[in-house]
């Protein structure tokens, strides 16, 4: 058996699209186990017990289950921003965990207000242990950050707004 790191990422992202809410895959010493959990506690469980390279076989699903879908609601303001029909969204290419900065403490990439061009570093994405550096597509000025630091996010979601200059 053999898979790469984007055939799982893809298999990954396909599972995360649907309402399965568990998978275990097991062939010989390799087992994957994917599980989503409630998407009010905001929690994503990813586990492989080996890194054998392995092709992926005929797959068994476990339970399951209806899950209500996470509305994109913007985090709590003191004055509501005035969205526009020009302002362009940066958002997730994958699922994971969004962070504002390289590490604790740090300053963050991006803050409301600030002027960044095309290609500017404006967040990262955690997946699988992997930091997934976010760049922007548009020069312009941030104008709202949806996401929360560490919070997780889902491939699409919009992570902030920017005004193109």
């Amino acid at each position: 058996m053999s898979i790469d790191f984007i055939q799982l990422q893809e298999f990954i992202e396909a599972i995360a699209k649907t309402d399965i809410t568990e998978l275990a895959i097991k062939e010989g010493d390799f087992e994957l186990t994917l599980q989503k959990t409630n998407l009010h506690t905001s929690n994503t469980t990813y586990t492989i017990s080996q890194p054998t390279p392995v092709a992926i076989p005929a797959v068994e699903i476990t339970k399951p289950v209806e899950i209500e879908a996470k509305p994109n609601i913007p985090p709590e303001k003191s004055a509501p921003v005035k969205k526009t029909d020009n302002w362009v969204e940066i958002t997730s290419p994958m699922v994971g965990t969004f962070y504002r900065a390289s590490a604790p403490g740090e300053a963050p990439f991006v803050e409301v207000g600030d002027r960044n061009s095309n290609g500017h570093l404006v967040c990262i994405i955690e997946a699988m242990k992997l930091m997934n550096e976010i760049e922007a597509e548009v020069s312009g000025q941030v104008m709202e950050i949806v996401v929360e630091n560490g919070e997780p996010v889902e491939y699409g979601q919009t992570l902030l707004w920017v005004a193109p200059s």
